[in-house]
């Protein structure tokens, strides 16, 4: 455990170093991670505007809550190996990572830990700006914040080895883009991030509840927002853990097959 725990503390400052020297980069990558979520709380508050002052449910003030929340929640919990391993597998990068003690995504856990509390302290402060901006109401319930620190960590883990048992399609396929482009896009409709699920035909919904997208992004989203019941938080949690296993799973199976399968074509 205390090599772990050192592997993690040499990593963190490696990523930190990066992430300082590649600004411009960073830079971009959070305006857009902010712009997105504001653009859909703005078309969603003009059409509750127009429609009365409410869209099932949910007034301009609702939909600020929801985005600006939905923007917290998915800059924890995104990941992005699914961009990376591909060009691991066919330029060779992969082979070092493969020579350390380690499996190699415990260098992809320090990544994302240490973007994710570097950007917080800009994501954060911009969160509250927008929220003080739009008005945003907020209602949470002090218990349901409490059970969202372990539905944000279940989140991040399942998001994590769902975008690595994907990303192993690479170790067949030297180009997944396809295999990317439709999880993000399926994510992006099926995890609330364009709109509230409720808003969703109840085909979607249903499509949404039992594939995991809702579960690691709405269900956090919700159970912070207070628009659940102890008993609806329970299941929340419960069923993150059945996809955590899954994909814990999932992701060992196709690494040990995958990995047999592994060459260097690239250098």
């Amino acid at each position: 455990m205390n090599g772990l725990l050192d592997a993690y503390r040499a990593q963190f400052k490696v990523t930190f170093a990066v992430q300082l020297e590649y600004r411009a980069s960073l830079a971009i990558w959070l305006i857009g991670t902010i712009l997105e979520p504001t653009v859909y709380l703005v078309v969603w508050s003009t059409v509750a505007r127009a429609q009365g002052g409410q869209v099932g449910g949910f007034a301009p003030e609702d939909f600020a809550a929801y985005f600006i929340v939905t923007m917290l929640v998915n800059q924890w919990t995104f990941t992005w190996i699914m961009h990376e391993f591909e060009y691991s597998v066919r330029m060779g990068a992969l082979s070092p990572q493969l020579l350390r003690p380690l499996h190699p995504i415990h260098l992809h856990v320090a990544d994302n830990i240490t973007y994710k509390l570097l950007t917080s302290t800009v994501v954060v402060p911009v969160a509250i700006l927008l929220a003080w901006a739009f008005g945003a109401r907020f209602e949470p319930q002090p218990w349901a914040l409490a059970l969202a620190v372990p539905a944000l960590a279940l989140s991040f883990a399942t998001r994590l080895l769902l975008g690595w048992t994907l990303a192993l399609a690479a170790f067949w396929t030297t180009r997944v883009f396809a295999i990317n482009e439709m999880y993000f896009l399926a994510s992006l409709f099926l995890s609330g991030q364009m709109a509230p699920l409720a808003l969703l035909p109840a085909g979607a919904q249903l499509l949404a509840t039992v594939l995991p997208f809702r579960w690691v992004v709405a269900f956090p989203v919700e159970l912070i927002l207070g628009r659940l019941t102890p008993e609806q938080a329970g299941v929340g949690l419960a069923v993150q853990a059945l996809w955590l296993v899954i994909s814990l799973g999932s992701m060992t199976v196709i690494w040990r097959e995958g990995i047999k399968r592994y060459s260097a074509v690239g250098a």
